[in-house]
């Protein structure tokens, strides 16, 4: 498919990854192609017990005695796919096409967050003609759920002070700074009860939503599902008995949910003004978010199961009440830097299982007092509802170094290339250069990557020309490390 796209090696090596089911937690067999990559080559590998794989590639002619530079990205991606989407991400490949300048998956995530990534290092590790320092190319496991690999990596298996991540979205920005994080999981318990007779059962679906990533598109204020069909419900019940049968909504914390579903219960008493009003909310929500979600639709069918169950009062009050007033969204912005969030929380993922209703919530901040001040009122609101909440996952942030000797190069070759300076920022999302800063003793890094758009959704885009420019930006980068 991407034979014919330059630079060829990159997009071979990006097509190899494409057809390799590589979730978060399934990276055995992606870890294990990178290890063959390096063996079939002669180069020094190292795979971890957590699958992380360092490559190394010693300098090329004039370059043995340059500074060691790590190259470094994430060999797993979110697996997200369309509801009406067949997929299979624990053994099936990506179906991948073109669009003018953009590669595109049918129906799912793309993976180009942060396979591209990858193939950038690949390529570089399999050239004979490309000038480099000493390289050690880190590519670590479970980035996307919590930074497992980057957690695990035993920081004597690396040598180089110089790290570029090549996990950032846009071209012509080069990062210096990142926001940490943490996860917060609240469970409430399910008291069940048997539903009154003369009820009509319905499926309450929020739909047409664009979701994005929960860090770089949060300041989009795009509609999260899992809101939505809380505040919903929730009105609807303060002027009729309404009842629960289940509620889930979003498919990973770290995505904003595009689509969530709630089965509810209604007297038969109540049935049009009940349609009446789901109607009159769907004009609501669509009026709301027409300028960021001109597609959202908020639809109504009858079921076609039989739920002989429902959430007791109690319960479905905890549950409504939890997703009415769980923060969301922007919490704060940096009065620093102009436009960047400082802080965020993103309700990802509502899951009914067998005892207990799940909220789960990816929270973010460039000032750890502030990622606790969220964690705080979640704790708050636990307590208010008598649910548990379990904490983890915790990364810090990547703070900006005054004097970076890497940052100059990137900004002097990118000036050569184009006649003027790149945008240099902070990002309100989680990078591994938060981990690293702490473990790689007096580490210089930065990051970039090539144009991506809608990452974490199925609409996940990667613009083959600015792929093409950035590589021939790292290419020069590396050339002038001596």
């Amino acid at each position: 498919m991407l034979n014919n796209l330059e630079p060829k090696a990159v997009f071979s090596f990006f097509e190899d990854l494409t057809q390799i089911p590589r979730c978060s937690g399934n990276e055995k067999r992606v870890s294990d192609y990178l290890v063959d990559f390096a063996r079939k080559r002669k180069l020094e590998v190292i795979q971890d017990e957590a699958l992380n794989v360092i490559i190394k590639k010693p300098g090329t002619k004039g370059y043995e005695n340059a500074p060691v530079v790590i190259l470094q990205g994430h060999m797993d991606m979110v697996c997200e796919k369309n509801n009406d989407t067949e997929h299979d991400f624990s053994s099936e490949p990506l179906k991948l096409r073109i669009e003018d300048d953009l590669v595109m998956a049918t129906g799912t995530t793309l993976g180009a967050d942060n396979g591209i990534a990858v193939a950038y290092a690949l390529a570089i590790l399999d050239s004979d003609t490309i000038s480099h320092p000493p390289l050690e190319v880190l590519i670590t496991t479970e980035e996307e759920t919590g930074m497992g690999g980057a957690n695990n990596l035993d920081p004597n298996n690396l040598k180089g002070k110089i790290l570029i991540n090549m996990d950032s979205e846009e071209e012509g920005t080069l990062l210096v700074s990142c926001a940490g994080g943490i996860k917060s999981r609240i469970s409430i318990p399910i008291e069940w009860d048997k539903p009154l007779e003369d009820l009509v059962q319905y499926e309450l679906r929020v739909r047409g939503l664009k979701g994005g990533h929960s860090g770089i598109d949060i300041n989009k204020e795009r509609g999260n599902s899992n809101k939505i069909l809380g505040r919903i419900i929730y009105n609807i019940s303060q002027n009729k008995p309404i009842y629960l049968a289940q509620i889930n909504g979003g498919a990973k914390m770290n995505a904003i949910p595009r689509e969530s579903d709630a089965v509810v219960l209604v007297s038969s008493k109540d049935k049009e003004s009940f349609e009446n009003e789901i109607k009159e909310w769907n004009k609501i929500i669509r009026h709301e978010l027409k300028a960021v979600d001109p597609d959202v639709t908020v639809e109504l069918n009858m079921s076609s199961s039989n739920y002989d169950r429902i959430f007791s009062k109690e319960t479905m009050e905890k549950v409504i009440t939890a997703l009415v007033l769980i923060p969301n969204g922007v919490q704060t912005m940096s009065m620093e830097i102009q436009g960047l969030v400082q802080s965020s929380t993103n309700l990802g993922v509502v899951t009914t299982k067998e005892n207990e209703v799940i909220l789960e919530n990816a929270i973010r901040s460039s000032v750890r007092t502030l990622k606790l001040d969220v964690v705080r009122k979640l704790e708050a609101l636990a307590k208010l509802i008598n649910a548990n909440i379990v904490n983890d996952g915790d990364y810090p942030a990547w703070e900006y170094r005054e004097d970076s000797y890497i940052r100059q190069v990137f900004v002097n070759c990118y000036k050569k290339i184009h006649g003027k300076e790149p945008k240099i920022t902070a990002i309100h999302a989680g990078l591994e250069c938060g981990l690293f800063d702490e473990k790689l003793d007096n580490v210089d890094m930065i990051s970039l990557g090539p144009n991506m758009s809608d990452v974490h959704t199925p609409n996940e885009r990667l613009s083959i020309s600015s792929t093409r420019r950035v590589w021939e930006y790292l290419l020069e980068v590396l050339k002038e490390i001596k």
